[in-house]
């Protein structure tokens, strides 16, 4: 498959957190034929095993998105709502949203409420219903909702909700489609619940217990009209290795193995460090005795709004990155 288009159809896949089954699904039906195993772990998390007899790698991508459940359903069959992660309502206001079972609507501020300080409790769901029993026949209270917005190109740009973090979910793909018999264990996690804490992440790297871990994300560039300089890293300047976010400072030793990595296989990459946002390395760092752990993350304007924007050669420079490193026994010069 066209990296666009898996990109295309992993966003289409509805998964917010905590609600991850049909994209766990679709991933793990992508995964099988170049797979040695598929699990499921208890919180959710898949767990794609391809054998090989050096040191255990383990590579996570969360699969979760941000998105929206319902907690009020009013008599005039208008959707109160809160948020699954990070939604800003300012950012969400007059979104198309979908739910899982194909219902859809928009999300609309109260005409009253002042757009600058905007709270969700004063935004609602308009799914056209003209009272509570017809919107019951549509939707229920915990029914999860997503961004509608279409996914596209524009010159080597993809713009669409949820690069955060699908993008890297095909990398991930993307990755283990390229390797063949690697010389180390690698594990590539699609975790669950990372936009409500890392949870996923945290689980699995403990039940995994690998002997290094590498975050796949994206992260915030500086490279837009005005900006207050969030991160380090432009699109179109390659993947960007991790150095340090406000979950992680990431392990010196993993982060000169993956600039060495891309150094040998002519990959263009960037340091990343970034004030403010977390990855699951935030997680994985953390768990036992501890994970020398590091970040492969794709460029991307706009995170967690419906149109963010990723460039193709970084997703791709971030796959031969992901593939170069779990292809190569891992000697980390501790």
């Amino acid at each position: 498959m066209e990296l666009f288009d898996l990109i295309q159809a992993l966003v289409k896949a509805h998964g917010p957190s905590g609600d991850e089954g049909e994209i766990r699904a679709l991933i793990a039906r992508l995964a099988a034929p170049w797979a040695d195993e598929v699990t499921t772990d208890t919180l959710g998390s898949l767990i794609v095993h391809k054998k090989g007899p050096g040191p255990k790698v383990m590579f996570a991508a969360h699969m979760d998105s941000i998105g929206l459940v319902v907690t009020h359903i009013q008599e005039d069959g208008f959707l109160r709502v809160g948020r699954l992660g990070g939604v800003s309502p300012k950012e969400a206001a007059y979104t198309p949203v979908r739910f899982q079972n194909g219902a859809r609507g928009v999300l609309v501020p109260e005409e009253k409420a002042d757009f600058g300080k905007l709270k969700l409790d004063e935004c609602f769901v308009d799914i056209g219903a003209k009272d509570r029993e017809e919107a019951r026949r549509l939707v229920q209270v915990g029914d999860t909702a997503v961004y509608d917005s279409p996914c596209f190109m524009s010159g080597n740009k993809v713009i669409s909700p949820y690069m955060d973090n699908r993008v890297s979910c095909a990398i991930l793909l993307a990755a283990l489609e390229r390797l063949q018999a690697p010389e180390n264990d690698v594990y590539f996690v699609f975790t669950v619940q990372e936009e409500v804490g890392l949870r996923g992440g945290k689980t699995a790297a403990w039940a995994l217990a690998p002997d290094c871990g590498v975050a796949v994300d994206v992260t915030d560039p500086d490279d837009t009209p005005g900006s207050e300089r969030p991160g380090t890293v432009q699109l179109g300047r390659g993947a960007a290795v991790t150095v340090m976010n406000s979950s992680v400072i990431c392990h010196p030793a993993v982060v000169a193995a993956l600039e060495d990595t891309a150094r040998e296989q002519n990959i263009s990459v960037q340091r990343d460090i970034l004030r403010d946002g977390g990855t699951d390395a935030g997680a994985i760092h953390t768990a036992g005795a501890g994970v020398p752990t590091g970040g492969i993350s794709v460029p991307c304007r706009y995170v967690h709004t419906p149109v963010e924007c990723v460039d193709l050669a970084d997703v791709r420079a971030c796959a031969e990155l992901t593939a170069a490193f779990a292809a190569k026994r891992l000697e980390l010069k501790v």
